[in-house]
């Protein structure tokens, strides 16, 4: 320990590491035994851009999720945040006598939030033209992006996890497949939400009255391939006693899960419909019926920031790619975009790299610094709508539960990002006296949980500053 500290102290004195630490800030790192390579340190005070606190400021480290603040930016940058993603609905042939004598045609620009009850509107508006019968089938253009034929990135082991989701042109509920499995006196049933057949269902659990303790309250669970999607097979005994339970996973092609829920709703709304399904371009005959539009950008980005939805991230990153060099968006399309937007802002190094927009991954790079530059840029440009678009300490989103009991309560707006081997935090701190401080704080190395100890013991300090 004693030759730790020595070694610390010579190392801050002679600025190897490009320190200027506080004392007190040292001290945290000593006391945590934190080998001060793994961290990379810059916090400002916004009112004259003094430095407060500074260690490794330009060493490119592992950002995880934090990535996410330079696609953010970048997509307010080139669209504004009141931009609304389009999705189109088409039809060909003719509508007469109530049957529209042709297809029904979607073209999808990549809004992530396209979600059943806007399929349910759809529904509706379909029936509002008169229309009580189409013959013709469903065609679906997903062009806008090089879609993966991959469902999940297969980043980790939880490879149905919804972080791992892939995007793609037709986003639908979150590339999510739900599962609902209810206990009851008749036996255990497995329900598939929204009329949604995309993927198989096996179901040989049976009921049992026994408490709702194991091994009665979690069913065993078998996923297998099944062509193009991945099955589900349930077995063991439930207690009747338990609550139903809801499972989300990445199962199937988000597009089919589309065809299959737009059928359900057609049928609930009285319109016939048996026609299968078609990928394709929008023909050049195809008249349009109406657009749908998401929410503003800003609402879009504040879920992305907050909640660290890498599927969000990931459709902001490839419309970065579509607008400046046309569709189908890729992700070296995006690369090179985010990388003139956010240079020509002069908040990105060319040792910075964003490789796929949400930070799922171990090939990105980012410097404290230009992490700095980012939030303060952004903060210039949009204001208090960038601040609460991150997630707000004690309050919600990835920050909801940390600092929850603490002074920093409501006082710091950062983002947050966990991979192994990373653990980090950037945003701003407000103090007891006023103070707003940039704040970036990287931790890449073992033992990820020092990393985050002594970034609430740093962000603490702030407060009370």
């Amino acid at each position: 320990m004693k030759i730790f500290k020595i070694l610390l102290i010579f190392f801050v004195s002679i600025g190897v590491l490009n320190a200027q630490l506080p004392q007190s800030i040292s001290d945290m790192i000593y006391k945590d035994r934190i080998e001060p390579s793994n961290l990379s340190i810059l916090i400002t005070n916004k009112r004259d851009g003094s430095i407060v606190a500074s260690l490794n400021p330009y060493k490119p480290m592992v950002p995880a999720s934090v990535a996410k603040i330079a696609t953010a930016y970048a997509v307010l940058l080139e669209f504004g945040k009141n931009f609304k993603w389009p999705t189109q609905v088409y039809y060909s042939g003719k509508i007469k006598n109530g049957t529209l004598q042709g297809d029904i045609i979607v073209k999808g620009y990549g809004d992530p939030t396209l979600n059943a009850n806007d399929l349910k509107s759809f529904a509706k508006k379909l029936r509002s033209y008169g229309i009580r019968a189409i013959s013709g089938k469903l065609i679906i253009d997903r062009t806008f992006f090089k879609n993966s034929p991959k469902i999940s990135s297969g980043f980790d082991k939880n490879y149905l996890s919804e972080y791992n989701a892939m995007p793609d042109a037709l986003m639908f509920n979150d590339h999510l497949n739900k599962l609902e499995i209810i206990p009851s006196q008749n036996g255990v049933v497995a329900k598939r939400f929204f009329g949604d057949k995309s993927f198989k269902v096996i179901n040989h659990l049976k009921a049992t009255n026994k408490a709702c303790r194991r091994p009665y309250n979690w069913p065993k669970m078998r996923f297998f391939k099944d062509g193009d999607s991945i099955g589900v097979a349930l077995d063991g005994t439930f207690s009747t006693k338990c609550h139903p339970i809801i499972l989300n996973r990445v199962l199937a092609k988000t597009y089919k899960s589309f065809y299959y829920s737009f059928a359900y709703y057609l049928k609930q709304s009285g319109i016939s419909f048996s026609g299968g399904l078609r990928l394709q371009k929008v023909p050049k005959s195809a008249k349009l019926l109406f657009t749908h539009y998401s929410k503003p950008l800003i609402q879009i980005v504040s879920k992305t920031l907050k909640k660290s939805n890498n599927l969000y991230a990931r459709h902001l990153f490839l419309i970065l790619g579509a607008k400046r060099y046309g569709y189908p968006a890729t992700i070296e399309k995006s690369q090179r975009a985010i990388r003139e937007i956010l240079g020509a802002k002069g908040v990105l190094d060319s040792d910075d790299f964003i490789y796929n927009g949400c930070g799922l991954t171990k090939k990105a790079r980012l410097k404290a610094t230009s992490a700095a530059k980012i939030l303060d840029s952004a903060y210039r440009d949009f204001g208090d709508s960038w601040l609460n678009a991150l997630s707000i300490a004690g309050v919600d989103g990835t920050l909801k539960k940390r600092f929850r009991y603490t002074i920093v309560k409501n006082r710091a707006f950062m983002k947050t990002g966990t991979l192994k081997r990373a653990k980090n935090i950037a945003g701003f701190v407000k103090s007891i006296n006023g103070n707003l401080y940039n704040c970036v704080i990287f931790y890449n190395g073992a033992k990820i949980w020092l990393g985050r100890d002594v970034q609430n013991k740093i962000i603490t300090w702030l407060v009370k500053q």
